[in-house]
């Protein structure tokens, strides 16, 4: 795939000059076809017959109005996803599991769209309304019941076309055992219904939809750079700075240690590892925690500790405060919360 692009053997610097649309890719000869025909074998499976159209843009989302989906560019390229990693420390969708995960949330919002669920009394009733507007953020509640859990960070309780689009993503995976799994949950009455919907239109097809591409990706001139610039804007929050208790539990500024290793060093050595696992556990993006993990180096130099004791148990301590840390930043009424996908 490399060859067909010339600028897939530029440096950073200079691919991050061109536009979107200079990059003329399409999702056609790529992966992303074999996970489209995926997606379309789950709805075969339940005799869906609503197919998205599906673009490429800037981002994943589905616009109200037309049953489909944008993916974003660098899902299309392994340039892409590496510069995507390299700048965001993560490629969202990147693996076959969460690309499907994604994919059958974003197929939620084309059936709602494809056949106006959401105009339903008992959909409202469930969810929601759907025309209630979106928020910049949102604060969910993590203990919740009332809601299926697919996406990081609580997704379903940012908005009620979210709710449905998570509880129908619960609904198509295969294997999932959402009875089972949720059993005892009040999220368990809007998976049945979901259940009872998808029987209804089983066989159908839906009447007078229009299919249409919001902001495809060849008619995008913002450049990479300012694609980033303002994706790094996004994932940035207001980190505390009150860590210096918690260091010296695990680290130490006694004299006498003077000659063990920095623990400026130890943070830096096991950075992806920290970032990675506290991550996977709670959700928070790794770009976010590399922030965080910013401010603890710079204490951590500014108090002058050092790394005593046996790495592993080190490692262990540590992990336990960055994610009580995460936790704490994540819930706090204070902190800027979460801009829906």
């Amino acid at each position: 795939m490399a060859g067909r692009f010339a600028w897939a053997r530029l440096p950073d610097e200079k691919l991050l000059k061109l536009r979107f649309k200079d990059l003329k890719l399409t999702i056609e000869g790529t992966w992303l076809n074999r996970r489209l025909k995926e997606l379309h074998a789950e709805l075969d499976e339940r005799d869906i017959r609503v197919r998205p159209h599906v673009w490429l843009s800037d981002e994943w989302f589905s616009p109200d109005g037309t049953p489909g989906f944008a993916i974003p560019f660098y899902l299309a390229h392994p340039r892409l996803m590496a510069l995507e990693r390299k700048k965001i420390m993560e490629v969202e969708g990147g693996s076959i599991n969460e690309c499907m995960r994604i994919m059958r949330h974003e197929m939620g919002h084309v059936v709602q769209n494809a056949f106006r669920l959401n105009r339903r009394r008992r959909w409202q009733q469930l969810f929601g309304p759907s025309s209630r507007r979106y928020p910049s953020y949102y604060k969910p509640n993590p203990a919740s019941r009332n809601f299926v859990e697919h996406l990081r960070l609580w997704y379903a309780q940012s908005h009620p076309a979210e709710d449905f689009a998570e509880t129908f993503a619960v609904w198509l995976r295969p294997r999932s055992d959402w009875r089972k799994r949720y059993a005892g949950w009040p999220a368990l009455k809007k998976l049945e219904y979901v259940d009872e919907l998808m029987a209804e239109i089983a066989g159908k097809r839906p009447k007078g939809i229009r299919r249409f591409e919001v902001d495809p990706l060849h008619r995008l001139t913002t450049t990479l750079e300012e694609h980033y610039r303002k994706k790094l804007k996004h994932y940035s929050i207001e980190t505390p700075t009150t860590y210096d208790r918690d260091l010296r539990r695990i680290f130490s500024d006694d004299p006498r240690h003077k000659r063990w290793p920095a623990a400026t060093l130890f943070i830096r050595h096991n950075r992806k590892y920290f970032r990675e696992t506290v991550s996977r556990w709670t959700g928070e993006y790794q770009l976010t925690l590399n922030a965080v993990l910013e401010d603890m180096i710079a204490r951590c130099r500014e108090l002058d500790l050092r790394a005593v004791g046996p790495e592993r148990r080190l490692r262990q301590e540590f992990t336990v405060l960055l994610t009580a840390k995460t936790v704490h930043s994540l819930y706090s009424p204070s902190r800027r919360q979460w801009l829906a996908l």
